[in-house]
């Protein structure tokens, strides 16, 4: 408790800290808002909760690293990090998910839990338990006398993710396909009806989001580390920024993601990086709490 408030304390004493924590939560918060973009799209269209979300992650952060350690720099390695977990996201989609769109919420969960198990092994068996990072050799920049220091790696996924998630929204808003994504996320069956083929806009959405966590695979290897079963935290984190602001609210993931990075820099000073797992599933725990209110008080006022 005194170290608690003692780094309160510092906190208070010097608010440039305040201003470089922030910094950091919001360079770091954009690349989980991408990810929980992708979530939210499996979510919302498929109504698949993604336990594997966060290992597909991992797995594009291994791809970086793997490139980067034989020649090719790790940014260059985030399209190939799309392009083979769209490969990857395809096989699973027609030999697991496919087979599970269309059963109920514990069959769904139990078969995203199982890919998460088997990629994890996968990972543990090819690379090792160790945490590796990717090095990407670009300098740090310091302000405000050295207080705030600001790494060259995570401005510039700041910039490439959010670069991607103005890609994939106007992807949806202006292709074919996007739209056709929006229209079966409204009513698959109306969406059958007017033609809509929802088997292909399923395989195609899972298939994006296994894309969207290759990037921000690469993004982490490159700003983080990766190891074989870290994936679980991430997908935590982004259940608590899915659910917090509702799959069907771009503009509330795009912030909750925000405000994970900024929560995650806070928590992690004040309370001792040791506590910063610990204080995700908290929020998870307060988040889904608040839902439940929000769901009973709603029904109350139907009735």
């Amino acid at each position: 408790m005194q170290q608690i408030i003692g780094n309160i304390s510092v906190l208070e004493a010097a608010p440039i800290l305040n201003l470089g924590l922030l910094i950091d939560g919001l360079l770091i918060g954009a690349i989980f808002a991408l990810a929980a973009y992708g979530l939210a799209l499996v979510w919302g269209v498929m109504n698949v909760k993604n336990l594997a979300q966060g290992d597909f992650i991992m797995t594009g952060g291994y791809i970086a690293w793997f490139l980067g350690n034989h020649g090719v720099h790790p940014l260059l390695g985030l399209p190939i990090a799309c392009v083979v977990l769209w490969c990857i996201g395809w096989v699973l989609y027609r030999v697991v998910v496919s087979k599970v769109i269309t059963r109920d919420l514990f069959t769904s969960l139990l078969a995203t839990f199982g890919i998460a198990i088997v990629i994890q092994q996968t990972l543990n068996l090819a690379f090792g338990p160790d945490t590796q990072s990717a090095q990407a050799d670009l300098p740090n920049w310091s302000f405000a006398g050295g207080l705030i220091t600001i790494p060259a790696t995570r401005a510039l996924g700041f910039v490439l993710a959010a670069l991607l998630a103005i890609g994939v929204i106007v992807f949806m808003k202006r292709s074919r396909m996007g739209q056709a994504i929006r229209a079966t996320a409204q009513d698959a069956r109306a969406a059958r009806v007017l033609g809509i083929d929802t088997e292909k806009v399923y395989s195609f959405t899972f298939c994006l989001n296994a894309a969207i966590c290759g990037a921000a695979g690469a993004l982490v290897a490159v700003v983080w580390n990766v190891q074989p079963f870290m994936g679980t935290t991430y997908s935590i984190r982004l259940f608590v920024v899915v659910t917090a602001a509702g799959f069907g609210n771009l503009p509330g993931v795009i912030a909750a993601g925000f405000g994970m990075g900024v929560f995650e820099q806070f928590g992690g000073f004040i309370f001792g990086a040791q506590y910063q797992q610990a204080l995700i599933v908290l929020l998870l725990l307060i988040v889904l709490a608040f839902r439940q209110l929000q769901n009973l008080r709603l029904r109350q006022a139907v009735q």
